[in-house]
């Protein structure tokens, strides 16, 4: 029995740490579910035409404070190896900007306009993609069409915003391709809304961080675009079917009914006496 009070002690403490995590994402969901927004929209601006003044500042404040939830749920939670497993990104996303705030890429001058750095940028892209996804599931509540929908729009300014800082007429003569790039934000977003739709457009991306970042698009609008195309179609070709007869599974429906119908009438000729209806029982 002295061996199990220990056992039992630290299960409880376990269960309350597990209460406490859940609580606490309860108590701050909506406000880091709005900051995760802000944070999305800070990285499209950061990439299309970097921040400045009060911008820059606000984006390492919504660091911090992603920074400081992070660390307040590892602390808390019971298990901590599976809490960063199931949290790999984030912490790959909060890492990458304290990279930029320490200046660690101070000592390759040469290459923050390289491949670096723009390899840098497409991971911070993909990990606030990430975060910009949660954060939109946890306002929708489902996983429905409103969500997938959402996504896809999500996905497609964001993506655009990347291709532009990967693939503008720059990054490209720095990569010593031939053509002149994308020209700007609205072009991106042209390009990335043509690769969603499936219907391609006559640029190719030069850089290898623009050819994975177009791969990625081209798998997402393989992924979802059946589906989103399928429910839009299945909406208005339901709402114009003409009267007429009832579908298939309808008719089955209406004779398995009749049939039972039937069935219980010859239940009830069976179940009577022959010569008429039963007289009174023998006493």
């Amino acid at each position: 029995m002295a061996t199990e009070a220990p056992t039992t002690g630290t299960g409880s403490l376990t269960a309350e740490r597990g209460r406490l995590v859940r609580q606490l994402a309860r108590i701050l969901d909506g406000p880091m579910t709005a900051l995760a927004f802000v944070w999305l929209g800070l990285l499209v601006l950061d990439l299309t035409g970097g921040l400045t003044g009060w911008l820059a500042v606000l984006s390492d404040i919504l660091w911090g404070v992603f920074v400081a939830h992070f660390l307040l749920e590892f602390l808390i939670a019971p298990a901590k190896g599976a809490y960063l497993r199931r949290n790999w990104l984030t912490a790959v996303a909060l890492a990458l900007p304290a990279l930029r705030v320490l200046r660690v890429f101070r000592a390759f001058r040469a290459l923050r306009a390289a491949r670096a750095v723009r390899g840098t940028g497409l991971v911070r892209l993909v990990t606030s993609l990430n975060r910009g996804a949660g954060a939109l599931r946890r306002t929708l509540r489902r996983r429905g069409f409103g969500y997938v929908l959402g996504l896809t729009a999500l996905v497609t300014f964001a993506g655009a915003a990347g291709m532009y800082a990967f693939e503008n007429p720059a990054a490209v003569r720095a990569e010593g391709a031939g053509g002149t790039g994308i020209g700007g934000y609205g072009e991106a977003v042209w390009w990335t809304a043509m690769t969603i739709t499936t219907m391609g457009s006559d640029y190719f991306p030069k850089t290898p961080e623009g050819r994975l970042l177009g791969w990625l698009l081209a798998v997402y609008a393989f992924a979802v675009f059946g589906y989103i195309t399928a429910t839009i179609a299945s909406y208005f070709i339901g709402g114009s079917q003409p009267a007429g007869p009832p579908p298939e599974g309808a008719a089955l429906r209406a004779e398995v009914a009749a049939l039972r119908g039937q069935i219980a009438e010859l239940v009830g000729v069976l179940g009577r006496p022959v010569g008429g209806s039963p007289g009174p029982a023998a006493g």
